[in-house]
């Protein structure tokens, strides 16, 4: 067994959530390093691991190594689970687990473009295909650009930014990670003794946009709606307020809490069945010994909830948009 470079948040209560348990087939729909495999994999169950990163192969390979008969990796985003599934030639899908939003492996190899610590081509793709950071930055029109920043890095002053960016890759265009961040970092001022970097939220937004991982987390939740059967158990673990608002939008949804509208207003009866059933009410968040020992624990919170039997709800319209 090879010492994970990534440690797997909440592990303990993802565990309590999903009880695997010999005979059970869990999705691990974000592999990664494998911390969440290896721990489901211990309980006795069967595990098919998800991820479109190719470099997390050698995790894979360890993990087949030892459990060669319970383990298989695909190598797909978490919105392909239900596709995965079905070629696993695996009768009953009992659990599904998705860590969201980048590892801090991927942070920490500056190749991958993530980091405004770093210096390193301006990559951030999950995966090695479609548009990288640099294509966005260099390529996309002020309006597009300032969006993105607002939405996926809820940036104050993202026209500023898209201004600065423009104009700066009028003389050079930009393909290193603290170039970018320096200039980001200068349009805004600095922002001296703040806690943090400038440059983060327009990272994030950059890395949100061309990983669509908004878009992805919708998409992976309606296929494990779609794809677990009765009784299986979804467990969601976000670290920011974008992903939070759509897991925990999806899972009211799901069961049937959605708000009423005024009470001097009709309220619509919506004719679908809950497809879940929440198993705590809120989030589950990491307790103060974890968040010393992994910084990455602490804007870490878990949302669990049981499939009914009631059929799967139509695909709904992007809230990530």
């Amino acid at each position: 067994m090879t010492d994970a470079p990534h440690a797997p948040v909440l592990l303990a209560e993802v565990i309590e959530a999903l009880k695997p348990g010999p005979g059970d087939v869990v999705i691990d729909a974000t592999f990664g390093a494998g911390g969440y495999t290896r721990a489901i994999l211990a309980t006795g169950a069967e595990v098919i691991g998800l991820d479109r990163d190719p470099t997390v192969q050698p995790h894979a390979d360890s993990v087949a190594g030892d459990f060669p008969d319970r383990f298989q990796l695909v190598r797909t985003p978490f919105s392909g689970l239900a596709e995965a599934f079905d070629g696993s030639g695996k009768a009953k899908l009992d659990g599904a687990v998705f860590d969201i939003g980048v590892s801090s492996m991927q942070l920490d190899q500056a190749e991958r473009g993530f980091s405004f610590m770093r210096d390193g081509p301006l990559d951030m793709r999950m995966s090695d295909e479609g548009a990288t950071a640099a294509d966005i930055v260099n390529t996309w029109d002020h309006g597009p650009l300032a969006h993105i920043f607002k939405l996926y890095g809820e940036e104050r002053q993202s026209g500023r930014v898209a201004t600065a960016i423009l104009r700066r890759r009028v003389e050079q265009p930009f393909t290193r990670t603290l170039d970018l961040a320096e200039v980001v970092e200068k349009a805004l001022g600095g922002r001296r003794g703040a806690p943090i970097h400038p440059a983060t939220r327009v990272f994030q937004a950059l890395r949100i946009a061309v990983n669509d991982e908004l878009g992805e987390l919708e998409r992976g939740l309606e296929a494990a709606e779609a794809t677990l059967a009765p009784g299986g158990r979804l467990a969601v673990v976000t670290f920011h307020s974008l992903e939070d608002r759509i897991v925990k939008a999806f899972l009211t949804e799901r069961t049937g809490n959605t708000p009423a509208g005024s009470r001097h207003a009709p309220m619509a009866v919506d004719p679908r069945k809950p497809s879940f059933t929440l198993q705590f009410k809120g989030a589950r968040e990491a307790g103060d010994e974890e968040r010393s020992i992994n910084p990455r624990a602490r804007s870490a919170k878990l949302r669990a909830a049981i499939r009914t039997d009631a059929p799967a709800w139509a695909s709904s319209k992007g809230r990530a948009a």
